[in-house]
């Protein structure tokens, strides 16, 4: 019997191995691309900047999220890209995802803000994290959208 083991990490670009950054891509076309049958430019050459927050079970990615720097895509960090393996999904994976991304940031990145590019059907989700809405819902790529951001000055997350 093959034994289950997930593992965390968290890399910079330059840290990832081919076979990661190929496992990445392809989790993220199959969410983004496939599953949502949206086509659009998927590698958009901000991964180089940012670091790559991802659980894996057996050579498999579970989860993952994209870390970028402040004045990258936004003057404030960010975090994008955020997905879990539809096999995987309504099991807790998303939380502690983003409470693992914002940790990151707040704790050792340092940022006061962190901006978020959320599907709008997401509102709730990313809302509980206490961001907040900053703009109207809009399409992008045909699907509705609305950026949030929040403030990590006034954040106390709890486990």
């Amino acid at each position: 019997m093959k034994v289950k083991k997930m593992e965390w990490h968290l890399k910079t670009f330059d840290e990832l191995s081919t076979i990661e950054l190929y496992k990445i891509l392809k989790a993220r076309v199959d969410v983004f691309v496939v599953e949502q049958h949206c086509p659009y430019p998927e590698v958009d050459n901000h991964d180089q900047a940012s670091s790559h927050l991802f659980l894996e079970e057996n050579g498999e990615i579970i989860a993952y999220a994209r870390l970028i720097p402040e004045n990258n895509i936004y003057e404030e960090a960010s975090i994008g890209r955020v997905l879990v393996n539809e096999k995987y999904r309504s099991q807790g994976y998303a939380r502690t995802l983003m409470n693992k991304s914002i940790d990151i940031l707040k704790q050792e990145w340092h940022v006061e803000k962190i901006k978020i590019h959320g599907q709008e059907y997401l509102r709730n989700f990313y809302g509980s994290f206490g961001f907040k809405e900053i703009s109207e819902v809009y399409l992008e790529d045909n699907i509705p959208h609305v950026d949030m951001i929040l403030e990590c000055k006034k954040l106390n997350l709890t486990k």
